[in-house]
């Protein structure tokens, strides 16, 4: 919908003036009753005194007498009272200066925002007045606001002529009891399409042309095509009232006269380069190139240095800016025994710009598609897009060949990386990183095809202490994928507890009044539980964790997973732990030592458990990623009890449902909690971030 042109001027005045007290008096200001003074005279005679002009137009000094000021103009009041002190006193210096100026009222009236009687300061003007009415309705004119003055029309203000260029000629003084009348419009023509400011304009007489509407609306921008314009106009009088005019913006179609109710519109000039070729994508930057005869893409594409998109740059230089930083291992320091070693802040930061450095090694550029590029062309003739694949390899290993294609004014030439369009996995370059109990940890570039087996290999495989019952495998995609499952789980629970609440609640207004309001008040609070581990579960973050279910006490890496490898996979060896970790219901939440051929039981027996504990559906979260419960081995009640505990194993004693909230109701609902925690991946920090 198009604005009012002008109505934004007076969008955000107050309800409410206030008058002007600290702006600048003009010399030639005319005093009055109830405009104030400030007199200081020193010499023969000392005066300190703040007078008011009465209504006689005059103000009373004491030892001086009454002095007449009504009608002098302000930057003749100090020599007058200076002549009057003058008359009685010789050698005394007078200064004058103004305080408080007397207040006017003013009626603004017609097609008023907010019409009625106003006070304002006798410095207001008819703009500022303007500002406290709220300016003219939507039906009011801009273009003709007058001033009455002792019923005759002292001014007539043009609020175009202001806004658009500033000019405040006729924007006059008010005097006390001046009327503000602002007329009905008399007409509005609509201006659109590729203009400056388009809005609805008014019309100042019957004589406004297309050339004056243009004149305010700040001419046509440099993409208007003058050209080609259009003028609709409405008839009443016709047999078909509506009509449309098209006509160019130059000589007479600039003089043609507009009438209320017309809608110019103004076309823009074609968006297509005549001679122009574009090349985009994954390239350096985008360049839209001139057209040259017998213009082929290598043309276009001079080197491949133009195929390195500025992101992967900027990435390469963050590594450059940081060439002074040198990953150490233990191996590589030689230490004496007088030798000291701290780690200042600095050396904090640097060591973590590092490992930064190392996870973004092979994100540093994106792999480009050389199979696969497209030229998009235009048929001028019907306007239908033809798309003319080629590969982009070949443009540069054979520039004679069919692949380096002649190009056409026109033409877009677009470049792909392989994660824009999917290519075959022998083709793409995989980068992983393995960290830990490895001989040689880094990233390393691996070829189609290659394993576990590989990478552990070319890292000169597992220290001796190496844990790789603990080995954790890590995936981008698999980490996707449960971030989903996580969020479709919490959405169930949601729908869930919103459905115990209506029956909780009907139950509720069944009750006597007493019970109901404390059953109520316990609700409430349970809902609010609910809720708040509703948005703890949501913001879990699975980490994309696969797990290996190796034998606990394996030595070699030839019986890891034959899992072939995805550019970004992460694998960790950890160190063998010293401890298991107890939680839930226990008397004491530890990580007491681990000991060889320990059970579960044997831990629960040393932290204790609590008498709401639920024996029944103690779990156990492996240090590789897995989940064992009575359920998932056909342990029978309590016989899980019997499961050797492995150093790093977690044991999560649940509590009894002995009452059904809503959480509770979830937990009941999805009992397998190894089904939860397997599905998204989450592990002990999990259940603890739900429980507390």
């Amino acid at each position: 919908m198009l604005p009012i042109f002008g109505s934004e001027f007076f969008a955000n005045t107050p309800s409410t003036f206030a008058p002007i007290s600290n702006a600048p008096i003009p010399s030639e200001y005319p005093l009055g009753p109830g405009d104030e003074l400030m007199i200081r005279g020193w010499g023969t005679v000392d005066i300190d005194y703040r007078a008011t002009i009465d209504r006689n137009g005059t103000i009373s000094i004491p030892t001086i007498g009454n002095v007449p000021l009504a009608g002098v103009k302000a930057g003749d009041a100090q020599n007058v009272i200076r002549a009057a002190v003058g008359r009685l006193y010789k050698g005394v210096t007078v200064n004058v200066t103004f305080g408080q100026l007397r207040a006017i009222t003013v009626y603004v009236v017609g097609q008023a925002n907010r019409p009625g009687t106003y006070t304002v300061s006798s410095l207001s003007t008819l703009v500022t007045a303007l500002f406290a009415s709220g300016g003219p309705n939507a039906n009011g004119s801009m273009r003709h606001v007058q001033v009455k003055r002792n019923g005759k029309v002292a001014a007539e203000l043009d609020l175009y002529s202001f806004i658009a260029k500033g000019d405040k000629s006729a924007d006059i003084k008010l005097q006390d009891g001046d009327t503000i009348y602002i007329p009905s419009a008399g007409g509005f023509v609509a201006l659109t399409g590729k203009v400056n400011a388009p809005a609805v304009y008014e019309l100042r007489s019957r004589s406004d042309t297309i050339e004056s509407l243009l004149d305010v609306a700040g001419g046509l921008p440099v993409v208007a095509d003058p050209r080609r314009a259009f003028l609709e106009r409405v008839d009443p009088s016709r047999n078909h009232p509506r009509s449309v005019e098209e006509f160019a913006l130059e000589g007479q179609g600039l003089k043609r006269a507009l009438k209320n109710g017309d809608v110019l519109n103004i076309t823009s000039i074609t968006p297509a380069f005549a001679n122009a070729v574009v090349l985009r994508g994954n390239v350096d930057q985008s360049v839209r190139a001139p057209f040259k005869d017998g213009m082929r893409v290598s043309d276009l594409i001079p080197n491949r240095e133009y195929l390195i998109s500025r992101k992967s740059t900027r990435r390469q230089n963050d590594v450059v800016a940081e060439a002074g930083i040198k990953v150490l291992s233990a191996r590589d320091v030689g230490r004496n025994s007088i030798d000291r070693v701290s780690l200042s802040e600095n050396e904090r930061d640097t060591r973590l710009q590092a490992e930064s450095i190392a996870a973004s090694i092979g994100g540093l550029i994106d792999q480009i598609n050389w199979d696969y590029a497209v030229i998009e062309r235009v048929n001028r003739t019907d306007l239908s897009v033809k798309l003319i694949p080629f590969n982009l390899g070949k443009v540069f290993t054979n520039p004679n060949g069919p692949d380096n294609v002649q190009l056409q004014p026109g033409d877009t030439v677009t470049i792909f990386s392989q994660d824009d369009v999917a290519v075959p996995m022998e083709k793409r370059q995989v980068f992983v990183r393995i960290e830990g109990e490895v001989n040689v940890p880094g990233v390393y570039q691996m070829t189609a095809g290659d394993t576990l087996q590989t990478l552990m290999a070319k890292a000169g495989g597992p220290t001796a202490s190496a844990y790789l019952f603990g080995t954790g495998f890590y995936r981008e995609e698999v980490r996707r994928e449960q971030q989903a499952n996580l969020q479709r789980a919490a959405d169930r629970l949601d729908a869930q507890i919103r459905t115990e609440q209506s029956t909780q609640l009907a139950n509720i207004r069944a009750m006597a009044s007493a019970d109901a309001a404390a059953a109520a008040a316990q609700l409430e609070a349970e809902r609010r539980l609910a809720e708040e581990r509703i948005t703890r579960f949501r913001n879990l973050k699975p980490t994309g964790r696969i797990a290996f279910a190796l034998e606990p006490k394996e030595r070699s890496f030839a019986n890891l997973p034959q899992v072939t490898l995805q550019n970004g996979d992460r694998l960790v060896v950890p160190s063998k732990p010293a401890f298991v970790h107890v939680f839930g219901a226990v008397n004491v939440e530890a990580s007491p030592l681990w000991r060889a051929n320990s059970r579960v039981k044997d831990y629960l027996k040393l932290a204790g458990t609590t008498v709401d504990a639920d024996i029944d559906n103690v779990f156990v979260l492996r240090v590789d990623g897995t989940v064992v419960s009575s359920d998932s081995q056909g342990w029978f009640f309590g016989k899980i009890g019997g499961l050797e505990v492995m150093p790093g194993d977690t044991i999560v004693v649940p509590e009894k449902l002995d009452k059904t909230t809503f959480w509770s109701a979830f937990t009941k609902g999805a009992r397998d909690w190894t089904q939860i925690l397997a599905n998204l991946g989450l592990g002990a920090a999990a259940i603890k971030t739900l429980r507390d």
